[in-house]
């Protein structure tokens, strides 16, 4: 790309930080990509609310817009963040995040916990499978641990006795919504949610044979979807006014 532009991605849950590398670097052979991550001390209450005041102070301090773009409840953050910053955001890429944001994988968690009579390892080796598809023993048991540790130690917008909502709805900077075409959390249903809020220059993509984490498995693919979509809002934002910042 002639001029790359500013980009941010976003990372709420630290320990999920390793699916989202090997996307990271094929993003980082033609721009200039830089991360944010939030962690979470073990004596600090889950509210969103501080990850947004804590990203907004990060892009305060960068000066200027940037391209955002997460995977799943990090992506949730992004959309939350351009609906309260819109200014500040030059384009949302959403990976894994449905019509409903609130609704990703924490949330299916909680809701087989209610349903199905069975013990919490158990659970969490279902979730392992639904995210990741078959996999030998050895392999379901280790995600099944790394869930573990995410809803037991970083941010997350459910528990068992309270459910966070967060508002269906677009934003106003241009939007790529991308899932995998064999997710079963952010499926067909969830995808076409979006549908009532795009407006015109949002696109709506599927990875094909995707999952969940289908950026983990096919980063390529995605990373010339994501270039091709800075390509154009870089195209049409160059014949924009400029906007002045609000802090």
């Amino acid at each position: 790309m002639a001029n790359p532009p500013d980009t941010l991605w976003l990372c709420l849950n630290p320990s999920l930080r390793p699916f989202d590398q090997l996307l990271c670097r094929q993003l980082n052979r033609q721009t200039e990509l830089r991360c944010w991550g939030y962690y979470q001390t073990p004596d600090e209450p889950c509210c969103i609310e501080t990850a947004l005041g804590l990203l907004h102070q990060y892009m305060r301090l960068q000066g200027r817009p940037m391209h955002l773009l997460g995977h799943g409840l990090s992506g949730a953050l992004g959309l939350l963040y351009a609906r309260l910053h819109p200014h500040w955001v030059t384009s949302l890429t959403l990976l894994s995040v449905g019509g409903n944001p609130a609704v990703g994988w924490h949330a299916h968690y909680y809701a087989l916990r209610d349903l199905l009579p069975c013990d919490r390892k158990a659970i969490l080796m279902q979730m392992a499978r639904m995210l990741f598809g078959p996999q030998v023993l050895g392999q379901t048991l280790a995600q099944a641990k790394l869930l573990a540790q995410v809803l037991d130690t970083e941010l997350t917008p459910h528990s068992i006795g309270h459910h966070n909502q967060f508002s269906p709805g677009g934003v106003i900077p241009p939007l790529l919504v991308c899932r995998g075409e064999h997710d079963t959390i952010v499926d067909p249903n969830a995808q076409a949610q979006w549908q009532p809020w795009l407006k015109p220059g949002d696109s709506l993509w599927s990875c094909p044979e995707g999952r969940h984490f289908f950026h983990y498995d096919h980063p390529q693919p995605v990373s010339q979807i994501i270039l091709e979509f800075w390509q154009g809002v870089s195209s049409a934002s160059s014949d924009r006014p400029l906007i002045e910042l609000k802090p």
